[in-house]
C-alpha cells in the first residue's frame, strides 16, 4: 500500500521502457481508460514521482499499484517490467475491475521453430489423421493443467452445433491451476515449451507408476496446431487462483492476414482482463452461447477455456455422425488416466485415488428436436484396452532398462484363452478388418487370434501414441514348433507399453521417434515383475513357464478324456494316425461314450450313440484341441444297424435327451409294441381271477400289435432286406421269493389262428401265479430287438384249495403242567394235502388214560381248528419228563377223524402251603428264635416249583420282621424267624400268633400256627449304690448336687435277671459292663462290682450332666445326672455381649462385672457398696461419661457410657479394677458414620469405549468414613447411572450394598450411546441419606463391527412384470461408524418376499425367503447382491423386506419396500377359471343345446394376470372337429351360423349365453372343440386362443349321463392332483435332504480326514469333541502364559476396521538381545498405531484428539525387501565380515499380515543392522565407507548403536535398562501354533458334524413323516381314487364306442364304478 507523498529520487538510468497504467480505482472507468507512461531511465521511486503526478488523488487516499497478475509492484517487479506492459492503480490488491481492461501482448515464436523443426516435422504421423487426436493435444494441456489438484479432476469437451445458440465451436474447459496474463502470453508463443518459458521454471515430475505423471503438455506447438486444424478461430478464457481476474485472448485466422495485409505486427495482440462473470464484450449474435459459458465462472476457483469457432464443415459433419467413435478412441487414449494404472478391471483389489478423481465428459449438442449426447469417457466399456483387460485371463508384467539414458519400459503381456469352441482374443472394429486382410488367401491363420497384428501398443507418460506399435521381442515370439506350449497360444495375448519422456515423440504425439530400436537394443535389460518386485532372472524361460500355465489352465478347448488307443485309418487321406477317447468335454458339457447325441448341419439329421471320439496325431493322455470327429451308432439299432463319424462341431449342444429320445420313438413306432390275447370257448381268465385248483386254462389266441394298432408276425423290413419271424412263448410262473416255472409253451404264427395255445389243466397247487406271453425272435428265442424290449403281457391268478377231507395236529408244547389250559392246533386240508376250512358244526372229542382231560370251547380261523382251554388233571412225580401220555383227538364228519398226540405232564401252579410242626404249640425262651419246615403244593397235592415261590412268616410282635424262605427250585423250605424279646411281667409265659403267607400267589391261602414264649434267665436290670464315709450303702438317686470340679467315689453295682433273680457277676459279665464317663475301666474293679470314679465338671451349668452304665451294648442299663455348684471367689471377671463401637459414638452393650471362682463360675459374692471401688482406664476414653450400676438380681455391677473420642479404629483394652481384683475387656472400635465414596480401582484414564463393548477392568469402590477411615457398613448401597442419560450402561448390578471391606465393585459388561462423550456417576445411600461418590469421564467411540442398518439399493424406476426378473438389489450393512461392514457370512442376509402392501404388522403369510447372490467381477465387494430373483406370478403390491441374522437370536431388519408387480405381456385369451367340458344334445330344449352361460374372458400373461386393459378388438368363436377330420359333420350356431364376432374392450369379453341351434348337425357321441380367437391389432404377437372341448349327443339321457361322469371325473382328477403334488413334494424334499446329509458327511469325513493328517483323532460324539477342543484349549493357554517375554503395551484399537494395531503388537523377537536393542532403537514408533488407509488413521486421530500417533500404509512408500546387505555384490561378498551381521528387519516374527508388516518395518527400521558387539560393527562400517558404499545404522546385540552418519557412544547410543520402555514380545514355541491349528480345525469339524446330524434328523424326521398312517391312508385313497378314474375313462371310452356302433353297450350306474375299483 502507498500514501502520497513525494519519493525521494535516485538518479540511476534504465533502458528505454514505455508503460501503460490503468486507473481503476473509479467505478466508472472505461476498460480502454489508461496512459502510456515513458519510463526509460527511471527507477521505482522515479515512477512513483511520475504516477502520482499523472494520477493525482488525496494526500491521505491510500492505493496499490500492481501488475495484470495482481502482484504488488515494488522496487523488483519493476525491474522485471518489460516494454509495452499494463499496470493496475487499485484500492487494494484484491478489488474487482470496474470494466475489462485491455492488455496488448507480442508472442513471437521462439527460436526452436527454426532449430527444431527438422528434427520433429521428418517424424510427424506417416501421413495419417484423425479428429480424435487432435483433440486429445487440448485434453493434454488440460491433464496437466489439473495435475495439482487435490480434488476432482475435471475435463470437458463440449461440441456446440445448435445455430439456436450461435455458430459452431468446440470447447475445452477444465477446472486446473489457470494462466496469469503472463503465462497466457507464453502460451501464444509458438515452440514456447515448458522447458523454456520465462514465467515458470520447469520441474521435473516424481516417478509415478505407468508414467502417469499428466506431464504430456510439452511442446508448446500441439495445442495451437490442434486449434487452428479444427477451426479458424480460438478464444482462451483463463483465470488462475492467485488472481481475481479473468483474462481473455483472441487468435484468429481472419486477423493474422489482416494484419499482414496491413503491414503490421502480426504476433501481437491484446489480453482482455475482467472480473468473473462479466459478459458485456460478447454482442455479436453468433456467440450467444459464450455468454452461458461465463455465467459459469464466479463460482470457479480457476479455470482455462479454449473457446474454437469457426470449426471446418467436415469435422462437424464427422464429429455428428462418428460421435461413437470419437468418444471410444478417446477413451483408449487416456485409458489409464481415467481408469488408473491397473485400468478398467472391476476384480483388480488396486485403485489409484489420484487417477480415479479424473473426469473427461464429451457433449454434443444440436439443434432440437435432437437431444444433446453427453459421454464421461469413464462410462466407455467397449474401448479396445477395456475390451483387451476383461478379456484377459492372465498377465505377464515386465520392465525394460534401456542403459546409460536410463530409459525405462514397463511392460503387460495378457493372455485371452481359447474358450470351447472359439477365441477370446477382443475383435474390435479396426482389429476386424485388420483380421479380414490378413486372413484373404491364407489358410491356418483364421485360427489366430490375434492375426498379423503387433502385440504391443505403446504409451507415453500415461497417453496412448496411436500410430507407434512394437510386434514383439525375441523372448516373446513363437521360434520353432518344438516349443512347449502349441502355436496357437503365442498369438492369444496382447500388450502394453508404458514409457517415460526420456522416449521422444513427435510434436503430435501420434508416433515415437526411436522407441522400438532402443526397446530391442542389445543394452536393454528385460526384468519380470511380481507383486511390483522385480526379478532378475531368464526372462525368456519366465515367459514360457507362464505361457505354457495359462494354456494348461486358462485355455477351454475340446478337452479329450479317456485316451484308449491310437488306430491307423486309410480313409482319412493323408492324415492316417488318430487317437480315440471315450469322452470329450466341450462347452462345459461332457460329451461320453454311450451317450445319445443329435447332430446338426448334416444331411439328414442323426440320431445314435456315442461310440468313441477320434483326435487327429499321436496323443496318449488327456488332451486340447480345437476339433475332432465323433464316431456314432445310430438309432433305433433295428432300423439301421450301422455307425457314421462326423466333426464333433456337428454335434447339436443344445438337443435334449427328452428330444432326442422322442425322435428315435417316432422311428420305434414300426416296431412291435403290444401283444393281444383273445380267449376261446368263453373261457377267459381275466386279471387277478381266483380258480379252484384243477381249473382249465385256454385255449387262447394272442396278435402282435405295432403303435399303428397293426398286427404283424415278422420284422419291419430293414435296408439289407432279411426277414426276421416271430413267435409267442407262454410261461406260467408261481409267485413267491422264488419263483418257480410251471410250464413253458412256444406258439409259431398261424395265417388263420395267429398264435394259438391249447387247453391246460396242470394247475393244482394253491397260490399265486403269473401267465407270461413274450415276443420271441423265431430263429435266436431272444426277447430283445436292437436293444429294445419285445412286447410282454402278463395276466395275475390265483388256485384256491377244495373242500375239508382230512386233519393234521399243528405243532404245540409236549410238557403241560396240572390244571394249566393250553390248546390244540389242527390244520384242516383237502384232498391234495392243501389247507383248506372245516367243515360247520365240528366239535372235537378228547380222551387220555390215568389222566382227567377236558377242553373250553373251539375256534375256526380259515383252515385253521384249534382247540382251546384244555386241562389234565392227576397225579405225577415232580419233572417227570420221561413219561409220556397218549392224547386221542377226534373230529365226526371226516374221512380220516382220529390223531394221536404224545404229551408230558409236569405238577401245576402252587395252589396250598403245607406247615410241618411236632408241637402245637410251640414253646420257644425269651430272646430265642423259632423253627418251622414248610411245602408249596399245586391243587392236586404235588410238591411244585415255579418262580418267585417266596413264602413269608410273620410273627405277631409289634416291631418284629417278617422272615422269608425261596422255595422255588424244591417246592419246600425251612424259616427261622428273628430273635423273640418280650417284655415279661410277673414271669408269667406269654402265647403269640405265627402267620405263614405267599405275597406273590394270592391265589394260595395263608396258614396260622400258635407260639408260647417263656421269661428268659439273662440279665435285665441293674442297679447302682454308694458308700458313704460311714461305710453304709446308699442307692443312688437320680439327680446329686456335688462341689463344682470335685470328685464322686465308693460306688458299686448289681445285676438282676426278668424274674427278678440276682444274677451273679462273672469275668464274662464284668467285661460286658459300660460306662460314659471314662473310657478307661479296670476289668478286675468290675468283677468286683465296683464302678470308676466319677469326675465332677468344673462349671456350673443350667443342664444336669449325665452319667450311665450299661450292659451287653446298653441293652440293659441304669442313669443318673450330677449338678455341680460354684466355689470361693478368685478373680474380677467382664461380660459384654456387643463389644463394637464407632468412633464418636457410645457402646451400645453394656459391660457386666461380677467375681468368679477359679473356674470362672459366678460366686455373687459382691455388695451394693462396691461401686465406690470399681476403677476403668483406656486410650482415648471418655471416663466422665462411664456410669457404674448394681445390679441386685444377679449380684453383680453393669457399666455404661463407653465412648471413644479420639484414635484410629481398632482393638482397644479397657482396664478394670477393684480391691486387689483386675480385669481387661476388649472393644472393637470401627470407623465412624459414611461420609464419602472413593474410586480406588478401575480403567485408566482418559476412558475410551467403543460402542456396545465392555469395559474390562471394574470400578472398584471404597466407602469412608469423615476422617478418611474405611467404613464397612453393609447397608450403604451404591449405585451407579450414566449420564446424560442417552447412554446405555449394561453392567452385572446396577445398585448393590458395600461388602465386608467396605467395597463395591461394578463390572460394565455393555456401553450403548452415540460417539460422545458422558459420565459415570457413583452414588450411595444409607436410609435415604445420600452418599457423595466420585465421576467417571469417558468418551463412546463408534463400533465399526456393529451393523445398525441396512441401505438397499435397487433400480427404483424398474418396471416390475410378473415371472420377470427383479433388478439388482444391493443391500450394504451400515456399521455404527457409518461404514459399510463385509464381515458377515453372505448367508445371513436374506431377502424376503411376499403378497400385500408393506406394514408394520407381521405379513398373513409366511414370507418367501430368498438367498444372496454372488457378487460379478464389476459389482461392489462391500455389499450383498442379490440377483436373477424371480418376481412374483402374481401382479399386485408385493412387499420385499431384507434381514440379517447377526447371531442365534438378533437380527437387523431393512425398511420394507412395496413393487407393485404388473402383468406381463399379453399371450392368450382365458377366462377367470377353467370352465368344466359342456355336453349338449341338439334337442328342443335350450338349456341342454347351451354351450355356455355367463363367461367373461380374458387377455391375459403367460401366469394368468389380466394384461390388456388398454387392449380393444373382437373376439371370433367357431366350432372345430377335435380329430381334425373334415369329413364330420359340424355343428352350427343359433341362427344357423358357423361363427360368432363378439367385440373385445378394455381387454375383455363377457358372453352371456352361447348354444347351438335346435337339429343342429354333428355326429352324436363326438367331441368338438369351442374356439375363442381374438383379433386385437395393437399386440404384434398374435395371442393364443382359448378352447373348450365340448361332447355332442342326439338325445339328452346320454347327455346327462355323461354330464354325470365328467363332474366325478373332475373332482377325481383334481383329488388326484392334490394328491400327486402332496406326494412329489414329499419325496423332492426327501431326496433334499437326502443330499444336504450326504454333503454334509462328505464334509465331515475330509474334516476327519484333514484332522488325521495333523495326528488328532476324533469321534462322531460332540461331548467328546468338546472335552477335546477344551483340553486343547486349555492347553494353548497355558504355553501361552508362560511365554515370559510380552510386549506390555496396550492396544486398544486392534480389532477395528482397517487398523492392524500397534507397532509394539506387530511382531515377535526370538533373541531376548534382539529384542532389547531394537526396540530401544524404535521405541518412538513403539505404540505407533499401523492402519490400512489414510481414513482410518484420521479416525483414530480425531477420536484421540491428536494424541495418538498413527502411521497409514496407502500413505508409505513400499521400500525395496530383498536387498542384500551392503557387502554383497551379485551374489559375492565384498569382504568376510566378523559378528554375524543381519538385517534387524529378518530378525522380526510376524503373526499376521505379514505382507502388510513386512512393509511396516521395512519404513519403520530401512536397512538398519545387527551385529554381535561394537568391534564388529565400527570394523564393518569402516570397510564399506573404504569401498565407498553407504553405511545404514548399526545396532549390537551388547546395546550399542552406530547411526548412519557414523556416530556412536553417548547415553543417547546405548541401550538404558529395558524397565524405562517396552519391549517386544517372545513368539510363543511351535507347539502353541500347532495347538491352535488344531483348534480350529476342531471347530470346523464340530459345525461340520452338528449340520450332518441335523440334516440326519431332517431325513429321518421327514422320512417318519411319510411312512406315517396319515400318509400311508393318504396313498391308498390316492390310489383308490386313480382306480375310480381309470373306471370313468372306461366307461367314457365305452360310451362314445357304443354309441358309434350299432350294438352299444349301456352305461352303468355311478355307483357301481367305486364297487368294481375296488
Amino acid at each position: 500500500m502507498f500514501s502520497i507523498k513525494a519519493p525521494m529520487s535516485r538518479g540511476v538510468q534504465r533502458p528505454k521502457r514505455r508503460i501503460r497504467v490503468c486507473d481503476c480505482r473509479l467505478q466508472t472507468s472505461g476498460g480502454s481508460s489508461g496512459q502510456e507512461l515513458e519510463t526509460s531511465g527511471m527507477n521505482f521511486h522515479d515512477f512513483m514521482r511520475l504516477l502520482f503526478k499523472k494520477f493525482p488523488g488525496h494526500s491521505d487516499e491510500m492505493f496499490v499499484v500492481a501488475t495484470t497478475d495482481r502482484k504488488a509492484l515494488d522496487s523488483n517487479t519493476f525491474e522485471e517490467l518489460e516494454d509495452g506492459c499494463t499496470l493496475y492503480l487499485l484500492h487494494k490488491l484484491d478489488q474487482d475491475l470496474p470494466a475489462a481492461m485491455e492488455e496488448h501482448i507480442t508472442f513471437t515464436p521462439h527460436y526452436d521453430t527454426l532449430i527444431q523443426s527438422g528434427q520433429y516435422e521428418y517424424y510427424d504421423s506417416e501421413g495419417q489423421t484423425s479428429l480424435s487426436f487432435t483433440l486429445a493435444e487440448l485434453i493434454d494441456n488440460s491433464l496437466w493443467a489439473t495435475s495439482k489438484n487435490t480434488e476432482r479432476r475435471t475435463i470437458e469437451i463440449r461440441m456446440l452445433f445448435d445455430e439456436s445458440v450461435g455458430k459452431a465451436a468446440i470447447i475445452a474447459l477444465d477446472n486446473g491451476c489457470g494462466m496469469t496474463s503472463q503465462k497466457l502470453r507464453d502460451w501464444a508463443v509458438y515452440r514456447c515449451s515448458k522447458f523454456n518459458r520465462p514465467s515458470e521454471m520447469y520441474v521435473r515430475p516424481d516417478p509415478a507408476p505407468r508414467s502417469l505423471n499428466s506431464d504430456i503438455s510439452y511442446f508448446g506447438v500441439g495445442g495451437k496446431q490442434a486449434i487452428f486444424y479444427i477451426g479458424d478461430s480460438v478464444r482462451m478464457i483463463t483465470k488462475s487462483v492467485d488472481c481475481p481476474d479473468v483474462h481473455e485472448l483472441i487468435l484468429s485466422k481472419e486477423d493474422f492476414k489482416r494484419k499482414e495485409e496491413n503491414k503490421e505486427d502480426v504476433y501481437t495482440s491484446v489480453i482482455k482482463n475482467r472480473k468473473p462473470g462479466d459478459r458485456s464484450h460478447v454482442i455479436k449474435n453468433d456467440e450467444r452461447f459464450l455468454r452461458s459459458l461465463i455465467a459459469e465462472e464466479p463460482v470457479k476457483e480457476s479455470f482455462t477455456a479454449v473457446v474454437i469457432t469457426g470449426v471446418r464443415p467436415e469435422h462437424v459433419a464427422f464429429l455428428k455422425q462418428d460421435f461413437k467413435v470419437l468418444t471410444r478412441q478417446l477413451a483408449h487414449t487416456y485409458h489409464y488416466y481415467i481408469h488408473g494404472v491397473h485400468g478398467n478391471d472391476p476384480s483388480s483389489s488396486f485403485t489409484n485415488s489420484n487417477h480415479s478423481k479424473i473426469d473427461i465428459q464429451v457433449s454434443l449438442r444440436e439443434k432440437p428436436p435432437k437431444f444433446p449426447r453427453v459421454v464421461n469417457l469413464r462410462e466407455i466399456d467397449d474401448d479396445m484396452q477395456t475390451l483387451y483387460i476383461k478379456a484377459a485371463a492372465d498377465t505377464f508384467e515386465f520392465r525394460a532398462a534401456t542403459g546409460v539414458d536410463n530409459g525405462r519400459v514397463e511392460g503387460i503381456i495378457r493372455y485371452h484363452p481359447f474358450l470351447y469352441d472359439k477365441e477370446t482374443y477382443p475383435l474390435g472394429p479396426e482389429v476386424a478388418e485388420a483380421l479380414e486382410e490378413d486372413c484373404d488367401g491364407e489358410p491356418g491363420v483364421r485360427h489366430q487370434a490375434r492375426g498379423k497384428r503387433a502385440i504391443f501398443e505403446c504409451f507415453w507418460n500415461g497417453r496412448l501414441i496411436p500410430y507407434t506399435t512394437v510386434h514383439e521381442f525375441d523372448w516373446c515370439a513363437c521360434k520353432d514348433k518344438g516349443a512347449k506350449v502349441p502355436e496357437d497360444c503365442y498369438s492369444r495375448f496382447s500388450g502394453v507399453l508404458f514409457t517415460d519422456d526420456k522416449f521422444e515423440v513427435t510434436t503430435n504425439k501420434l508416433t515415437f521417434m526411436n522407441l522400438e530400436q532402443r526397446v530391442k537394443g542389445r543394452e536393454t535389460i528385460f526384468t519380470r515383475v511380481v507383486n511390483g518386485q522385480e526379478q532378475r532372472t531368464n526372462i525368456q524361460k519366465e515367459f514360457t513357464d507362464w505361457l505354457k500355465n495359462c494354456h494348461q489352465n486358462l485355455d477351454k478347448q475340446v478337452k479329450f478324456l479317456g485316451f484308449r488307443k491310437i488306430e491307423t485309418r486309410s480313409d482319412m487321406g493323408l492324415k492316417k494316425i488318430w487317437s480315440t477317447f471315450s469322452a470329450i468335454k466341450l462347452d462345459g458339457k461332457m460329451y461320453k461314450t454311450g451317450q445319445l447325441v443329435k447332430s446338426q448341419r448334416t444331411q439328414p439329421i442323426i440320431r445314435g450313440t456315442v461310440l468313441q471320439f477320434w483326435l487327429y496325431g499321436e496323443h496318449n493322455k488327456d488332451v486340447f484341441a480345437t476339433g475332432g470327429l465323433v464316431e456314432v451308432r445310430l438309432e433305433p439299432i433295428a432300423l439301421y444297424n450301422r455307425n457314421r463319424i462326423i466333426p464333433i462341431s456337428k454335434i447339436d449342444r443344445n438337443a435334449t435327451d427328452e428330444g432326442i429320445k422322442q425322435g428315435i420313438e417316432n422311428d420305434l413306432c414300426r416296431l412291435p409294441h403290444e401283444l393281444k390275447v383273445i380267449w376261446q370257448d368263453s373261457n377267459e381268465w381275466p386279471q387277478n381271477c381266483v380258480c379252484p385248483a384243477g381249473t382249465p386254462l385256454g385255449p387262447l389266441r394272442v396278435e402282435i400289435m405295432n403303435k399303428k394298432g397293426e398286427g404283424m408276425s415278422r420284422m419291419p423290413a430293414t435296408s439289407q432286406g432279411m426277414v426276421i419271424k416271430l413267435s409267442v412263448q407262454l410261461t406260467v410262473v408261481k409267485n413267491g421269493p422264488e419263483k418257480a416255472e410251471v410250464l413253458c409253451l412256444v406258439a409259431q404264427h398261424s395265417a388263420k389262428w395267429s398264435f394259438w395255445f391249447k387247453k391246460i389243466e396242470k394247475l393244482n397247487d394253491p397260490g399265486s401265479y403269473t401267465l407270461y406271453l413274450n415276443t420271441l425272435i423265431n430263429d435266436t428265442s431272444a426277447t430283445d430287438f436292437g436293444g429294445r424290449a419285445l412286447p410282454i403281457s402278463k395276466i395275475s391268478f390265483t388256485i384256491t384249495a377244495g373242500k375239508a377231507e382230512a386233519f393234521v395236529a399243528g405243532e404245540m408244547s409236549s410238557t403241560l403242567h396240572v390244571g394249566l389250559p393250553f390248546d390244540i392246533p389242527l390244520q384242516i386240508t383237502d384232498s391234495y394235502g392243501n389247507s383248506t376250512k372245516p367243515l360247520p358244526g365240528l366239535l372235537p372229542e378228547l380222551g387220555c388214560r390215568d389222566l382227567e382231560v377236558t377242553y373250553a370251547t373251539v375256534d375256526c380261523s380259515g383252515s385253521k381248528f384249534i382247540i382251546k382251554g384244555v386241562k389234565a388233571r392227576g397225579k405225577v412225580l415232580n419233572n417227570q419228563l420221561s413219561k409220556k401220555y397218549d392224547l386221542r383227538v377226534t373230529l365226526t364228519g371226516l374221512k380220516k377223524p382220529t390223531q394221536t398226540i404224545k404229551i408230558s405232564l409236569l405238577p401245576g401252579i402252587p395252589h396250598t402251603l403245607h406247615v410241618k410242626t411236632d408241637d402245637n404249640p410251640t414253646v420257644i425262651e425269651n430272646r430265642t428264635a423259632a423253627r418251622f419246615n414248610v411245602e408249596v403244593h399245586d391243587e392236586a397235592g404235588n410238591v411244585t416249583t415255579h418262580p418267585r415261590q417266596i413264602v413269608h412268616c410273620q410273627v405277631q410282635v409289634p416291631g418284629l420282621t417278617p422272615t422269608t424262605v425261596d422255595c422255588s427250585r424244591t417246592g419246600a423250605g425251612q424259616l427261622v424267624t428273628k430273635t423273640i424279646n418280650l417284655k415279661i411281667v410277673g414271669g408269667e409265659p406269654q402265647k403269640l400268633k405265627v402267620k405263614f403267607e405267599m405275597p406273590s400267589r394270592r391265589n394260595v391261602e395263608s396258614v396260622v400256627r400258635e407260639l408260647t414264649v417263656i421269661p428268659s434267665t439273662r440279665v435285665s436290670q441293674i442297679m447302682v449304690c454308694r458308700l458313704n464315709d460311714e461305710g453304709r450303702a446308699l442307692w443312688i438317686d437320680e439327680k446329686i448336687s456335688w462341689l463344682a470340679g470335685g470328685s464322686l467315689e465308693n460306688l458299686f453295682y448289681k445285676l438282676y435277671d426278668e424274674a427278678g433273680r440276682a444274677v451273679p457277676i462273672t469275668k464274662e459279665i464284668a467285661s460286658m459292663i459300660k460306662v460314659n464317663w471314662t473310657k478307661q475301666v479296670d476289668v478286675k474293679e468290675l468283677f468286683l462290682g465296683k464302678l470308676p470314679v466319677v469326675q465332677v465338671p468344673t462349671q456350673v451349668q443350667q443342664e444336669e450332666r449325665f452319667y450311665q452304665v450299661s450292659y451287653q451294648d446298653q441293652s440293659v442299663s441304669v442313669s443318673f445326672t450330677i449338678l455341680p455348684r460354684p466355689d470361693e471367689p478368685a478373680k474380677l471377671k467382664t461380660t459384654l455381649l456387643n463389644d463394637t463401637v464407632k468412633l464418636g459414638e457410645t457402646l451400645s452393650g453394656i459391660i457386666n462385672l461380677e467375681l468368679v471362682d477359679k473356674y470362672d463360675n459366678a460366686t455373687k459374692t459382691l455388695t451394693a457398696t462396691c461401686v465406690k471401688d470399681l476403677n476403668v482406664k483406656a486410650e482415648g476414653l471418655d471416663k466422665e461419661a462411664v456410669a457404674f450400676q448394681w445390679q441386685e438380681s444377679s449380684r453383680s455391677v453393669d457399666v455404661t457410657g463407653i465412648c471413644f473420642l479420639r484414635g484410629t479404629p481398632g482393638i482397644k483394652s479397657l482396664l478394670f479394677t477393684y480391691q486387689t481384683y483386675t480385669t481387661y475387656q476388649i472393644v472393637n472400635v470401627t470407623a465412624g458414620d459414611p461420609a464419602l465414596l472413593k474410586l480406588v480401582g478401575g480403567p485408566s484414564q482418559p476412558l475410551q469405549v467403543i460402542n456396545d463393548h465392555r469395559i474390562p477392568t471394574p470400578f472398584l469402590i471404597q466407602l469412608v468414613d469423615e476422617w478418611g477411615n474405611v467404613s464397612t457398613d453393609k447397608r450403604v448401597v451404591v449405585v451407579i447411572k450414566s449420564s446424560p442419560p442417552g447412554l446405555k450402561v449394561s453392567s452385572d448390578v446396577v445398585s448393590q450394598p458395600v461388602d465386608s471391606e467396605g467395597k463395591a465393585s461394578f463390572t460394565v459388561n455393555s456401553v450403548s450411546g452415540q460417539r460422545g462423550c458422558y459420565q459415570l456417576d457413583f452414588d450411595g445411600s444409607l436410609n435415604n441419606k445420600h452418599i457423595p461418590g466420585p465421576t467417571v469421564n469417558l468418551t463412546v467411540l463408534p463400533n465399526p463391527n456393529k451393523p445398525v442398518s441396512l441401505i438397499v439399493d435397487y433400480n427404483s424406476a424398474a418396471r416390475f412384470p410378473a415371472g420377470g426378473t427383479f433388478p439388482v438389489f444391493s443391500v450394504t450393512v451400515v456399521s455404527d461408524e457409518g461404514s459399510p461392514m463385509t464381515t458377515f457370512n453372505p448367508a445371513a442376509v436374506t431377502m424376503m418376499l411376499w403378497e400385500g402392501e408393506a406394514s408394520d404388522r407381521r405379513p398373513l403369510q409366511l414370507p418367501t425367503e430368498l438367498k444372496c447372490s454372488k457378487p460379478m467381477e464389476n459389482e461392489r465387494k462391500d455389499c450383498f447382491h442379490f440377483r436373477d430373483k424371480n418376481i412374483p406370478e402374481t401382479a399386485g403390491n408385493h412387499t420385499v423386506q431384507f434381514s440379517l441374522l447377526i447371531d442365534q437370536t438378533n437380527f437387523l431388519l431393512s425398511n420394507q419396500i412395496t413393487l407393485n408387480v404388473v402383468a406381463n405381456q399379453p399371450v392368450k385369451l382365458a377366462p377367470e377359471s377353467q370352465p368344466p367340458a359342456p355336453v349338449v344334445s341338439c334337442c328342443r330344449d335350450v338349456k341342454n343345446r347351451t354351450l355356455l352361460q355367463d363367461m367373461t374372458l380374458r387377455i391375459m400373461d403367460s401366469f394368468g394376470n389380466p394384461a390388456g386393459k388398454d387392449l380393444v378388438g373382437r373376439l371370433v368363436v367357431s366350432i372345430t372337429n377335435c380329430r381334425g377330420d373334415g369329413a364330420k359333420p359340424t355343428p352350427l350356431f343359433e341362427g344357423r351360423m358357423n361363427r360368432y364376432e363378439i367385440s373385445l374392450a378394455e381387454g375383455q369379453v363377457h358372453i352371456p349365453r352361447l348354444a347351438i341351434m335346435e337339429n343342429s348337425p354333428g355326429e352324436d357321441g363326438s367331441e368338438y372343440t369351442l374356439r375363442f380367437r381374438p383379433d386385437v391389432p395393437l399386440v404384434p404377437t398374435p395371442l393364443a386362443p382359448f378352447e373348450l372341448t365340448f361332447h355332442f349327443y342326439d338325445d339328452a339321457v346320454n347327455q346327462q349321463r355323461v354330464c354325470d361322469l365328467l363332474k366325478k371325473k373332475e373332482r377325481l382328477s383334481s383329488a388326484v392332483s392334490v394328491h400327486k403334488q402332496l406326494f412329489n413334494g414329499y419325496s423332492e424334499l426327501l431326496n433334499l435332504y437326502t443330499a444336504q446329509h450326504q454333503t454334509a458327511s462328505i464334509k465331515v469325513a475330509d474334516q476327519r480326514e484333514v484332522l488325521k493328517r495333523k495326528n488328532v483323532t476324533v469321534t462322531e460324539s460332540i461331548p467328546a469333541l468338546d472335552q477335546l477342543l477344551t483340553e486343547k484349549t486349555t492347553a494353548a493357554d497355558e504355553i501361552r502364559t508362560t511365554v515370559k517375554r510380552v510386549c506390555s503395551l496396550s492396544d486398544d484399537f486392534m480389532g477395528q476396521q482397517d487398523v492392524l494395531g500397534k507397532v509394539g503388537h506387530l511382531a515377535y523377537v526370538q533373541d531376548d538381545a534382539a529384542a532389547r536393542v531394537i526396540s530401544w532403537h524404535i521405541r518412538g514408533d513403539m505404540d505407533c498405531v499401523i492402519t490400512v488407509t489414510t481414513e482410518a488413521a484420521r479416525k483414530i486421530y480425531e477420536d484421540t484428539r491428536g494424541r495418538q500417533q498413527v502411521l497409514p500404509l496407502d500413505s508409505v512408500l513400499m521400500q525395496q525387501m530383498n536387498r542384500p546387505l551392503p557387502h554383497m555384490r551379485n551374489g559375492l561378498s565384498l569382504f568376510e565380515p566378523s559378528g554375524n551381521p543381519v538385517f534387524a528387519r529378518n530378525l522380526l516374527i510376524f503373526p499376521r499380515d505379514k505382507e502388510r508388516c513386512a512393509i511396516v518395518f521395512a519404513n519403520i527400521l530401512g536397512d538398519t543392522i545387527l551385529i554381535d558387539d561394537l568391534d564388529s560393527a565400527t570394523d564393518y562400517r569402516r570397510a564399506l565407507v573404504q569401498k565407498k558404499i553407504r553405511c545404514p545404522t548399526i545396532l549390537t546385540r551388547l546395546g550399542d548403536r552406530i547411526n548412519a552418519g557414523g556416530k556412536f557412544g553417548g547415553a543417547q547410543n546405548k541401550v538404558p535398562p529395558v524397565t524405562s520402555f517396552k519391549v517386544f514380545g517372545a513368539p510363543p514355541p511351535e507347539l502353541f501354533y500347532t495347538l491352535q491349528e488344531q483348534i480350529d480345525l476342531l471347530r470346523q469339524y464340530r459345525t461340520a458334524l452338528e449340520k450332518k446330524e441335523k440334516a440326519e434328523k431332517e431325513r429321518d424326521d421327514h422320512s417318519n413323516v411319510m411312512k406315517s398312517p396319515v400318509n400311508i391312508k393318504k396313498q391308498q385313497d390316492k390310489e383308490t381314487k386313480e382306480k375310480q378314474l381309470e373306471e370313468i375313462e372306461r366307461q367314457l371310452s365305452s360310451t362314445t364306442m357304443g354309441i358309434k356302433r350299432p350294438m352299444k353297450r349301456g352305461l352303468e350306474p355311478l355307483d357301481s364304478i367305486a364297487k368294481r375299483a375296488k
